[in-house]
């Protein structure tokens, strides 16, 4: 027979073993989509540098290959671990996090140089607050990427830009992909 102290110390065990595979699966899952959008944002960035009157067109695109690509994603662990990651409520949360941004957008009358700093700074808050939650892997890449985009905002000279958040967005993303696989 074991003692309460003895009990409460296999609970401990337990529950931190919980709390490790969730972490773990949840990484496993998040570093998909942050490979994913690592690749997007740099090939966002690209080729609005190389056509930058179509920006709005390219991340249009983006976006809704983002939305395929994360159904792609939920299925694909669906498929091997029968949990469903992705739902309805996730797309929702995706419009939604969308729409605010167009509005401050919109209503901000943001330059286009302002908008090229504003959404990645934008959805790494949602990283950041996720990392608060869910383990601070989150918190270190989205805390990187902004700082490193406010660096290229204030340093950066024109259109130049595009190309350094090519490699701080896409790059940051997908190196923080790979970062969060190995944890």
């Amino acid at each position: 027979m074991i003692d309460s102290k003895q009990a409460s110390e296999a609970l401990n065990e337990i529950e931190d073993t919980v709390r490790r595979v969730r972490q773990s699966i949840i990484y496993q899952v998040s570093s998909l989509a942050l490979l994913m959008w690592g690749v997007l944002a740099f090939v966002g960035n690209i080729a609005g540098w190389f056509w930058p009157r179509h920006g709005l067109a390219i991340w249009i695109g983006l976006y809704a290959v983002s939305i395929v690509g994360f159904v792609a994603i939920g299925a694909y662990h669906r498929s091997r671990s029968r949990v469903r990651v992705f739902d309805g409520r996730y797309l929702l949360t995706f419009l939604l996090i969308a729409a605010f941004g167009i509005f401050v957008c919109y209503f901000g009358q943001f330059t286009p140089r302002q908008q090229t700093a504003f959404w990645p700074i934008y959805i790494m808050l949602f990283y950041m607050m996720a990392g608060v939650w869910f383990g601070y892997a989150f918190l270190v890449i989205g805390a990187t990427i902004v700082a490193l985009t406010l660096i290229g905002y204030f340093y950066i000279p024109g259109i130049s830009l595009l190309l350094w958040m090519a490699a701080v967005n896409g790059g940051g993303l997908t190196l923080g992909g790979l970062w969060m696989r190995r944890i």
